[in-house]
């Protein structure tokens, strides 16, 4: 059995056959891994390219690290727009950050974007946090109620002057839906398309279910094997981006807004469902809110599940799943 391996998910793959077809490429920060079923080799070459071409078109419109990136554009221009004078925003744009503000909405501010306006200090190469100075300045700024997005007019503003929005908990999971929408265009019926932790399947194995499974936060192995077809998976994790500091502390990249500082009591949050465009943010939301709210809150949305590992090692489950092995 041939595996894709993924920083946050492990898809297990089918073992290479004539006419399968596969391809990964580092793209958003991540790794971007593709598998599918096609009998025609010069059409799966042109699927193959429009995916991939797809995936770098969306990061270099949508990654804060790319200064000609609209995101980018967008960070620097909202804090100086006003109601009177909004920045004019693509309707792509306006798409990701109204689908976000949803989710802060749902989530009571568990899932925002505006995470970023201090997050962006922490860098977890250099075992380096923002300072308690930075953390007092900037804990204001983190609030989706100050972002001003009027969808039918296109336009955004930003309220606060260092407000500071990120998608990287929302973007790869909307790129693997555009993904799988190509690979469906070109007449794939049977794929896998992964990004990071954000996972989704077209068809199934060719008869037999995709084996999907979730990682030991705290080894490298799986540690849940789920069957599935036909979903998106997003998983977040704190076993991706972290350092441990010198208090022994685990110092990771998802970030409780109400307090600027790593999310503790999880180690890992699988969400299933129709699409990425919901797991993602859905996955960093459980996260944040932590085990019995984040399940309380999957359990009330229908198509969606959850798979919790707490810091105690304890997995919990959604009540649409019973325990796989």
């Amino acid at each position: 059995m041939r595996f894709l391996c993924i920083p946050l998910l492990l898809l297990l793959a089918s073992s290479v056959q004539a006419k399968w077809h596969s391809d990964a490429q580092d793209v958003m920060g991540t790794r971007v891994s593709l598998t599918f079923w096609l009998e025609d080799d010069a059409k799966a070459a042109i699927a193959l390219a429009a995916v991939m071409a797809e995936m770098h078109r969306i990061d270099q419109h949508f990654s804060p690290y790319i200064a000609s990136s609209e995101l980018s554009r967008a960070n620097q221009q909202a804090v100086l727009a006003t109601a009177d004078k909004p920045l004019v925003i693509s309707p792509e744009l306006t798409r990701l950050i109204d689908k976000s503000l949803y989710y802060s909405r749902l989530t009571d501010g568990a899932f925002d974007i505006t995470f970023a306006s201090l997050a962006r200090y922490y860098d977890y190469r250099k075992k380096l946090t923002p300072s308690e100075a930075q953390r007092a300045a900037l804990l204001p700024a983190i609030n989706y109620r100050l972002i001003h997005l009027d969808k039918q007019q296109r336009t955004l503003w930003f309220e606060h002057p260092q407000l500071y929005i990120d998608l990287g908990g929302i973007a790869k999971g909307y790129a693997v839906d555009r993904g799988i929408a190509i690979l469906r265009s070109h007449g794939v019926m049977h794929a896998s398309l992964s990004a990071g932790g954000d996972s989704r399947v077209l068809g199934d194995k060719r008869g037999r279910p995709w084996l999907v499974g979730i990682k030991n936060p705290r080894a490298d192995a799986v540690a849940i094997s789920l069957p599935l077809d036909n979903v998106a998976v997003s998983t977040s994790g704190d076993y991706e981006r972290y350092f441990i500091a010198d208090s022994g502390e685990r110092v990771h990249h998802i970030i409780n807004p109400r307090t600027g500082k790593s999310t503790s009591g999880v180690n890992s949050v699988t969400i299933i469902g129709p699409q990425g465009f919901d797991t993602d943010p859905l996955s960093t939301s459980v996260f944040v809110m932590g085990p019995e709210k984040g399940l309380a809150l999957i359990n009330k949305l229908p198509g969606f599940d959850a798979v919790i590992i707490t810091s105690q090692g304890k997995v919990l489950y959604s009540q649409g799943l019973e325990n796989p092995q």
